[in-house]
């Protein structure tokens, strides 16, 4: 990873903040050119100039903390409530591109592999304690976010955080940039009135659920975020602490699983995150490459005045 940064404007932007601002400007430039299909699309623009405000002002923060554990913080909150952020802003733009789900598509494929319907099919094996565990790794993801990060940054220190923070942004915004060129509505929407065993479960299923009524909205489903973003922070344990790496295996494990057991994502959506993750970490080194040489050029005349 790098430690370069950039000043813009009086603020120090590393590789992770510069990322996170492009594709809120981007995200506002689609619903300016496909404003006739965005509903609300001045709204979002709005919003987006908001959240690069808030994002800086924390950056700005961060960067001048004393404190280790206030700047660390600070940086976590910044970038995870950001990376929320644009899963959110991407919403609307969904059907931009195709003006419908394309749901039949997917569930023609499966059916076509496996001779079912993997969400249906599930309901046989339900039962309250499994439902519970596959809930517990889907919604275990939430705090294992910053969690995993704590580890890193305490034991490894800021340039692997931002390694673990730029992978992991990245591939969460290819997730949220397949939502728009394959958009497809999920499970629930679509098929939602042929399942007829409930998800009944405890603690983790009741969380499970308030997250699908209170975070998720139709659509952001291919690629499966949970599956991309698990596989990176799986990857990153094994490559900053080995023992994280296999604690973690098997809740990962269950987290892929999780996605259509709960009927969250098809099994497309699981096996194509997956990919997409190892797609991002192939990509990642040249994107460092190319904002290094970006940021070098850019401060190097102000080096020289």
């Amino acid at each position: 990873m790098t430690n370069k940064t950039l000043t813009l404007f009086g603020f120090t932007l590393r590789a992770t903040d510069a990322l996170i601002l492009f594709v809120l400007a981007f995200f506002s430039a689609l619903a300016l050119i496909f404003h006739g299909t965005v509903e609300g699309w001045w709204l979002l623009v709005l919003k987006n100039l908001a959240a690069a405000a808030g994002y800086l002002i924390v950056v700005w923060l961060s960067g001048r903390a004393t404190k280790k554990f206030l700047r660390f913080f600070l940086r976590v909150a910044a970038v995870t409530l950001a990376y929320a952020y644009l899963f959110g802003a991407v919403d609307k733009l969904q059907l931009i591109i195709h003006g419908e789900w394309l749901d039949a598509y997917v569930m023609d494929a499966e059916q076509y592999i496996f001779g079912v319907q993997p969400t249906l099919w599930f309901e046989q094996f339900m039962s309250r304690p499994l439902t519970e565990w596959m809930m517990f790794a889907y919604v275990i993801y939430v705090p294992l976010y910053p969690v995993l990060c704590g580890v890193i940054y305490y034991k490894h220190g800021d340039v692997a955080m931002e390694d673990y923070f730029f992978t992991l942004g990245f591939t969460n915004i290819l997730c949220d940039i397949g939502f728009i060129l394959f958009p497809v509505a999920g499970p629930i929407p679509t098929i939602g009135h042929l399942y007829s065993v409930p998800l009944d479960g405890y603690v983790f299923t009741y969380f499970g659920e308030l997250m699908r009524s209170q975070l998720h909205y139709i659509g952001g489903t291919i690629p499966s975020p949970h599956c991309a973003a698990a596989t990176i922070m799986w990857i990153m344990a094994y490559r900053y602490d080995r023992r994280w790496f296999y604690v973690l295996a098997p809740v990962i494990i269950s987290l892929y699983v999780s996605t259509f057991y709960g009927r969250y994502h098809y099994v497309t959506d699981a096996v194509i995150g997956v990919a997409v993750a190892f797609l991002a970490l192939a990509l990642v080194p040249t994107l460092i490459k190319w904002w290094d040489a970006f940021s070098q050029r850019r401060s190097a005349p102000a080096a020289t005045r």
